[in-house]
């Protein structure tokens, strides 16, 4: 086969550096570079010129060296120029020293509520608990162990057994009867020493039903009393009808005063034998008293009837026919 270049131009038409003189440039730039590198000095002594012209460019020729020989040198520095600052290391401005991080201060404790901070000792004996949080819903916060309450003159009325409330219904317990049992036992010429709690707080429903409504007592919002003992040894049973008609009814109005909730004897069946009080919070601040007062129960009636007395007339009897 007869093949060249010549031939394969005809063929193939191009110009310039697109077909065959691109690479004997390539390959005589290659061949100058390496003569350069080889001996500068013959390389200083050639003209450049052909550098330029074999790439098609025009150069200005320079004899002798590529580079100047004299490389020039700053100005010296003005007598009157200010001082100029030393350079600092290079670690310094590489790594800035890092600013320690303040030491982060422990969460403080929560702040006492009003409630707390108002019933102190000289009101009350009631300790701080920690919150519950029980099971539906049981359980609160603020919440206070109510050991006895603290009569104006010093005495102390004690809970028995210490009741778990919330701070407001502990407030409101002691307040009653730092002012209304107060003055109620004073009227009978002593003063009471024992608040008898039936119950207070209990994770449970109303009237203990199942699946029913959460209690107050389930929210420790509720406290349960059966009687007032007085210093003098005697009690005031609340639901004891035995007791003065009177002074039931005098407690009675008290705690229907100052409860969202009262329920006793008349409400239902589960509280015959005490009372119940409560701050539940309603609509419209709406309030809840049952509690029906009893009378004494009758002496009872003898099986048998009398003797008739001999002075007693005949009975008539019924004519016969009639």
């Amino acid at each position: 086969m007869n093949f060249s270049a010549e031939k394969a131009r005809r063929k193939w038409p191009c110009g310039g550096f697109r077909c065959g003189e691109w690479p004997m440039v390539t390959l005589a730039a290659a061949l100058l570079m390496f003569c350069t590198l080889a001996d500068p000095a013959a390389a200083a002594r050639r003209d450049p010129a052909p550098w330029g012209d074999l790439f098609g460019v025009r150069t200005p020729r320079l004899r002798g060296s590529l580079l100047p020989a004299v490389v020039p040198l700053p100005k010296p520095r003005p007598a009157e120029a200010p001082a100029a600052e030393p350079e600092q290391p290079a670690t310094a401005t590489q790594n800035p020293p890092q600013t320690e991080r303040p030491a982060e201060q422990p969460a403080s404790a929560p702040q006492p509520s009003a409630c707390r901070m108002a019933l102190t000792e000289e009101i009350a004996i009631a300790p701080s608990m920690a919150d519950i949080h029980g099971p539906g819903g049981c359980g609160g916060e603020d919440l206070v162990r109510l050991e006895a309450v603290v009569l104006p003159d010093k005495h102390k009325v004690a809970v028995t057994p210490p009741a778990t409330l919330r701070c407001a219904m502990a407030s409101a317990i002691a307040d009653w009867i730092r002012t209304d049992v107060t003055s109620l036992a004073a009227g009978l010429g002593t003063e009471p020493v024992v608040l008898d709690n039936f119950d207070s707080y209990e994770c449970r429903g109303f009237n203990r039903v199942a699946g029913a409504h959460l209690s107050e007592h389930g929210r420790a919002n509720a406290l349960d009393v059966r009687a007032i003992k007085l210093a003098d040894g005697r009690s005031i049973g609340l639901t004891d009808r035995t007791v003065s008609r009177e002074l039931r009814e005098t407690v009675l109005h008290s705690v229907c005063a100052r409860f969202m909730t009262v329920l006793g004897p008349g409400s239902d069946w589960y509280h015959e034998d005490h009372i119940h009080l409560d701050l539940m919070e309603r609509h419209n601040n709406y309030k809840i008293c049952q509690w029906n007062v009893w009378d004494p129960l009758p002496q009872v009636a003898p099986l048998l009837p009398a003797i008739r007395p001999d002075e007693a007339p005949p009975r008539e009897v019924a004519k016969k026919g009639e």
